[in-house]
C-alpha cells in the first residue's frame, strides 16, 4: 500500500467511506430506514444477482433471438412475486453505450423492486459512467474517496456486499480496477471485522480485468472474502480459486451459444455458506431451478495461492 495514500486517509477513515459508499456510487433504496439497519440483525438473507441485461432505448429490439427488455420485465417480476432482502446487478445494464433513453427504461423497469428494497448497481463495458449518474442520483451521505470509481460497500445480514468498479471505457471489451481502487479494497478488507465478504465485479477475472492478477493478490490472504461474483461473459459457471468461490452470473439480456441459460441467480446466505439457485427465464433451460451449495472457506491460514491455482475460471 502506498505510504503516501496511507498519509491522506487513516483506515478508519477508509472503512467509513467504504460503508457509506465511496466514490459516488449509486444505489436505488426505498425511503424509511436504511437496509443494513433493517436486517443487520439476521443470520440468513436472501439477495437477487443479475448482470448483463442489455437494456437498449427501445423497448421492443431484438437481439440475438432474444427480448432483454421482456427478460428483464420478467425477472423483475418474479423477484416482486417473492421479494428478497435485496438486489445486485454487476453491469452492463444497457446496450452498447449506454444512451440516456436506455438508462430510463432501466430504471422504469426497477422502480416497483426499488420502491420496496436495496438495489445496488455496478458499471459495465456497455455502461456509460455519466448517463449512468444521470439516471441514477448517488446516494445520500455517500463519499467522494476515489475519483471516477463507483463503491458500493453494504452489510446484509451475516455477509458483506462490496460492488467494484471495472468499468474502463465503453464499448471496450476488456475492464480495470486500477492502483486506487485496488488500495482501497486492500486497505477497506484490512480495516474491516471477519464478517464474510462478497466482491462483486463486472467483468470476468482472469479472462477479462486486466489486473486480475493483483485482484487475487489482495484476495488470496484476505479470509474473510468468499466469493467474487461477476458477469461479462454470459455464462453461468462456479470455480474456486484457494477455496474462493467464482461465481460467474448468467446474462439477463441474451446468451452467446445455445448451452447457456438467460436469467437471475437467488441467494440464499448465511455466515457459513450459500445456496444459490438458478432461475432461467430463456436461452437454455435444462438447469432452471438447480441448487448450488457452497461452504466458505475458514478464517484460517493457508498455503500462499498464487494466479496460477484458479480452477476453471476461462
Amino acid at each position: 500500500m502506498s505510504d503516501r495514500f496511507a498519509d491522506q486517509i487513516n483506515r478508519r477513515q477508509f472503512l467509513t467511506i467504504g460503508l457509506a459508499v465511496a466514490g459516488g456510487a449509486v444505489t436505488l433504496q426505498p425511503d424509511g430506514e436504511p437496509a443494513d439497519a433493517q436486517r443487520s440483525e439476521k443470520d440468513f438473507t436472501r439477495w437477487a444477482f443479475l448482470s448483463d441485461t442489455h437494456i437498449g432505448a427501445r423497448p421492443g429490439v431484438r437481439f440475438r433471438g432474444f427480448y432483454p427488455h421482456q427478460n428483464l420485465q420478467r425477472t423483475t417480476d418474479q423477484i416482486g412475486a417473492a421479494l428478497p432482502d435485496g438486489l445486485v446487478i454487476t453491469g452492463d445494464l444497457t446496450r452498447s453505450r449506454g444512451s440516456v433513453e436506455a438508462y430510463e427504461n432501466v430504471k422504469a423497469l426497477l422502480a416497483p423492486i426499488a420502491e420496496r428494497r436495496p438495489i445496488h448497481l455496478g458499471i459495465g463495458n456497455h455502461d456509460n459512467r455519466d448517463n449512468f449518474l444521470r439516471a441514477f442520483a448517488p446516494s445520500r451521505g455517500c463519499g467522494n474517496g476515489l475519483r471516477n470509481r463507483h463503491i458500493i460497500a453494504t452489510d446484509a445480514g451475516p455477509v458483506r456486499l462490496v460492488v467494484l468498479d471495472t468499468h474502463l471505457y465503453s464499448n471496450v471489451f476488456p475492464g480495470l480496477l486500477g492502483k486506487l481502487q485496488r488500495i482501497w479494497l486492500e486497505t477497506f478488507l484490512e480495516a474491516s471485522d471477519d464478517k464474510p465478504t462478497l466482491l462483486f465485479l463486472h467483468h470476468s477475472p482472469r479472462a477479462d480485468l486486466l489486473d486480475a492478477g493483483r485482484l487475487l493478490d489482495i484476495i488470496a490472504p484476505a479470509r474473510k472474502v468468499k466469493a467474487v461474483i461477476f458477469g461479462h461473459s454470459h455464462k453461468y459457471k462456479f470455480s474456486t480459486f484457494d477455496g474462493v468461490h467464482f461465481i460467474n452470473l448468467p446474462a439477463v439480456g441474451y446468451n452467446f451459444t445455445g448451452a447457456q441459460p438467460v436469467g437471475w441467480v437467488e441467494a440464499r446466505l448465511t455466515g457459513a455458506g450459500g445456496e444459490f439457485i438458478l432461475h432461467a427465464v430463456g436461452g437454455n433451460r435444462n438447469r432452471h431451478g438447480r441448487v448450488t451449495t457452497v461452504r466458505w472457506r475458514t478464517q484460517s491460514a493457508a498455503k500462499p495461492a498464487t494466479a496460477q491455482m484458479i480452477t476453471g475460471l476461462a
